[in-house]
C-alpha cells in the first residue's frame, strides 16, 4: 500500500513541474509555428525572468503581485526588442542562420545573468504557503500545488487569447500559411513579435514558478532545453500537443527519479527526458499531435 502512496506523490509533484513544463513549451510552439524557428534562447528567458523577479523582490522590496506584473512587462519590453533588432533584420534569411542566433543570444542571455547576480543559488521569499498537505500518506508541499493551479490558469487564458481575440486568430492564420495571412491584411510582422512576446511572458512565468520549487540560479536554463523532449513529444506545431507533451514529461521524470536514482546512485532524473526524445523520434518522429509532412520524389 505504501508504495501505491509513493506513487500518486511522485505523479501529484510531476502534474505540477509538468504544467510549466507544457507553459514554456507553448513559447517554443508559437515561434515555431510563427516562423518555423526553434528557439534555443528559451531557457534563457526563463531565467532572466526569474532573476528578475527575485531581484524586484529582495533587493527593491516590491510586493510579489507587483514585481511580478514588472517582470511580466520586463519580459515583453525584452522580447520586442530581440525580435525588433536582432531577428527582424533575419527575416528571408536561412532558418539555420536564425537557429544560431537564437544559441547566440542563449550565451548572450547567460552571461549577462551570470555577471549582475553570479552563479550561486538564490532563494525566493516565501510567496506559497509552506505548510504542507497530507491526504492519506501522501504529503505534498503546497508550492506545487500552487504552481500546477498557476499554470493552469496561464494555459487557460492563453487558450482563449488564441481562439477569440482578433489577435489570436491572426497568429493562428499565420501559423497555417503567411502568404495567405498576408492576403487577408494580416501584419506577419506583427504576428512574429507577438509570439515572442507570448514566449517571453510564459517562459518568465515559468522561471519564477520553478523558482520557488528549487530556487533560481545559473543552471535554471537548462530546464529550456529539458522542454525540448515535450515539445517533440505533442509536435513541434501543436499547441494542445506542448501541453500534453509538458504534463507526461514530468510525470515520467518525477518517476524515474522516484524510481531508479537509488539504481544508478541519482542523476537519472535529469537525464530521462532527452532518454524519451530519443525514443520518441524514434517511434513517432512528429510526435503525438504534429503535422506529418510528406515529401514526394
Amino acid at each position: 500500500m505504501n508504495e501505491i502512496w509513493f506513487l500518486l506523490q511522485l505523479i501529484i509533484q510531476g502534474l505540477a513541474i509538468g504544467s510549466v513544463y507544457g507553459l514554456v513549451a507553448l513559447g517554443f510552439v508559437l515561434i515555431y509555428k510563427a516562423s518555423s524557428v526553434i528557439n534555443f534562447a528559451q531557457g534563457e528567458l526563463l531565467m532572466v525572468g526569474a532573476y528578475v523577479c527575485l531581484a524586484l523582490l529582495t533587493t527593491f522590496n516590491v510586493p510579489f503581485w507587483a514585481g511580478f506584473l514588472l517582470t511580466l512587462a520586463f519580459s515583453v519590453v525584452l522580447a520586442l526588442t530581440i525580435e525588433r533588432f536582432v531577428l527582424r533584420p533575419m527575416i528571408g534569411e536561412p532558418v539555420i542562420s536564425i537557429i544560431m542566433i537564437t544559441i547566440g543570444l542563449s550565451l548572450v542571455l547567460k552571461s549577462f545573468v551570470s555577471s549582475i547576480w553570479g552563479v550561486q543559488i538564490k532563494v525566493f521569499p516565501a510567496i506559497f504557503p509552506q505548510a504542507p498537505i497530507k491526504a492519506g500518506q501522501i504529503v505534498v508541499s503546497q508550492v506545487y500545488i500552487y504552481t500546477f493551479l498557476a499554470s493552469m490558469v496561464f494555459l487557460v487564458v492563453f487558450a482563449l487569447f488564441f481562439k477569440y481575440s482578433r489577435l489570436g486568430i491572426a497568429m493562428r492564420a499565420a501559423a497555417n500559411s503567411n502568404q495567405v495571412a498576408l492576403s487577408m491584411g494580416i501584419s506577419v510582422k506583427r504576428v512574429f513579435a507577438v509570439s515572442w512576446c507570448v514566449a517571453a511572458v510564459v517562459s518568465a512565468v515559468g522561471g519564477i514558478l520553478i523558482g520557488n520549487i528549487n530556487g533560481v540560479n545559473i543552471t535554471l536554463s537548462a530546464v529550456g532545453l529539458k522542454v525540448f523532449p515535450a515539445v517533440i513529444l505533442g509536435g513541434l506545431d501543436s499547441v494542445a500537443g506542448a501541453v500534453l507533451g509538458g504534463l507526461i514529461i514530468g510525470i515520467l521524470e518525477n518517476l524515474s527519479g522516484g524510481y531508479l536514482d537509488h539504481f544508478f546512485g541519482g542523476g537519472v532524473k535529469e537525464v530521462a527526458p532527452f532518454v524519451i526524445l530519443v525514443i520518441i523520434l524514434m517511434i513517432k518522429p512528429y510526435g503525438l499531435f504534429g503535422t506529418e509532412e510528406i515529401e514526394r520524389v
